[in-house]
C-alpha cells in the first residue's frame, strides 16, 4: 500500500482537519464528532445535513457551504458514523426553520440517523429524514435494504441547498428531495479495487482483464463480473440501464453526470461523456446541464458511474443557482 498516510488510524480525522484549514472563513471542524458545518449558519433557513462512511470525497464533508449542506459527519472508511456524530451534526445546525436530515440508502447509515433524528427530536428539534436511492444496478446488496444510494445525491444536496437559500420551509425542501430522487438514477463500473488505509489491502480482488459492472461505492458486487470491452460498449451498457429504468423518453431534458471513482482520470471520464451525449441525442433527450468529475468516489478505484436527472424549470433553475464548497463552485 502506497498512500500519503501517517497513522491509517488518524486517516479521517487529518484530512478534516486539513479541510478546515484550507477554507478558514467558511468553514468550521468541530474534531471530536468528526463533522464540519458552515461558520454562518442563517437561523431562519432550512439547514440541510448529511454523513456517510469516509472514502467518498468529495461527498459528503467537502459538499458543506452556502447552496449546498450546512453540515456534514464522517464516519471511518466505508463505515457509518456513530449515532452521538449524527445527532451532534443535527444539534449544531439547528435552526428556527428546520433541519432536513439527507440519507443515503445504506443500513449503518439509516440506522445511525434515525436514533440521532429521535434523539433530536426529543430535545423539541424540528427536523425530518428522506433517504436517497438512485442506483438501478442491484435492489439489495451487502450494505442495503432496496436500492443504494450512490452520485445522484449530489442532485438532491444541490437543489435542497438552493431551495433553502431561496427561503423554502422544511416541507418544500422535503418535497424537492423526493422529486429529485424519484427522478435521478445513476449506474457506475469498476476496472480496479482500492485500499482502505486501515485495512492496508484491496478490499476485492478482480482480474487484469475484468470488470464488476453495476459495482457499488464501497466495492459491493454489481449486477455481473464481465470482461473489460471498450469504453464505447461500457458506455452503452451504463447508459441502457439507466435510461430505460425511468424511463427517460424522447423529449425530456436532463442532467448527465459522468462521476469518477477516485482513480480515473478526468481524459478517461469525457471519453465516456462524449459516447453518453451521443446516446442521448440518439434517444431524443437533450442534456441542458453535464457535471464531469468526481462527486461520489470510492477511494482511488478506476471506474466511473452515470447518472441521469430529469429535469422541469424548478429543478433547472436550483442547480443553476450559486454555491460555493471547500473543492469548488457548483
Amino acid at each position: 500500500m502506497k498512500k500519503f498516510v501517517n497513522d491509517p488510524e488518524n486517516f479521517v480525522p487529518d484530512f478534516m482537519a486539513g479541510i478546515a484549514a484550507a477554507n478558514p472563513d467558511l468553514l468550521e471542524a468541530i474534531p471530536e464528532h468528526q463533522l464540519i458545518k458552515r461558520r454562518n449558519v442563517d437561523a431562519s433557513k432550512v439547514a440541510i445535513v448529511q454523513g456517510s462512511g469516509s472514502g467518498h470525497e468529495p461527498a459528503h464533508v467537502m459538499a458543506v457551504g452556502p447552496g449546498m449542506l450546512t453540515a456534514a459527519c464522517q464516519g471511518p472508511v466505508f463505515a457509518a458514523p456513530p449515532v452521538d456524530a449524527c445527532y451532534e451534526t443535527i444539534k449544531s445546525v439547528a435552526t428556527d426553520a428546520g433541519v432536513l436530515v439527507l440519507v443515503n440508502n445504506y443500513q449503518g447509515d439509516r440506522m445511525a440517523w434515525d436514533m440521532a433524528t429521535e434523539l433530536a427530536e426529543a430535545e423539541g428539534i424540528k427536523v425530518k429524514q428522506f433517504h436517497i436511492n438512485d442506483d438501478v444496478a442491484v435492489q439489495d446488496s451487502l450494505y442495503t435494504v432496496g436500492r443504494r444510494g450512490v452520485a445522484g445525491n449530489f442532485f438532491v444536496m444541490k437543489a435542497c441547498g438552493a431551495a433553502s437559500e431561496n427561503g423554502a420551509s422544511l416541507d418544500e425542501v422535503l418535497a424537492i428531495a423526493e422529486k429529485v430522487n424519484n427522478n435521478v438514477r445513476s449506474m457506475g463500473v469498476a476496472l480496479t479495487s482500492c485500499i482502505p488505509p486501515a485495512k492496508g489491502d484491496p478490499i476485492f480482488e478482480i482480474g487484469d482483464d475484468e470488470m464488476e459492472v453495476g459495482v457499488g461505492i464501497h466495492g459491493e458486487p454489481g449486477r455481473e463480473r464481465a470482461k473489460i470491452t471498450s469504453a464505447d460498449e461500457i458506455t452503452k451498457s451504463l447508459y441502457e440501464a439507466v435510461q430505460t429504468d425511468l424511463p427517460f423518453e424522447s423529449g425530456d431534458r436532463v442532467a448527465l453526470m459522468i462521476n469518477g471513482l477516485g482513480g480515473t482520470p478526468p481524459a478517461e471520464l469525457y471519453v465516456i461523456y462524449n459516447k453518453a451525449a451521443q446516446l442521448a441525442a440518439e434517444t431524443g433527450l437533450t442534456v441542458a446541464r453535464n457535471y464531469v468529475g468526481e462527486y461520489c468516489t470510492s477511494l482511488e478505484m478506476a471506474g466511473a458511474s452515470l447518472t441521469m436527472l430529469k429535469l422541469d424549470d424548478e429543478l433547472e433553475k436550483l442547480l443553476a443557482a450559486p454555491a460555493e464548497t471547500a473543492t469548488r463552485i457548483f
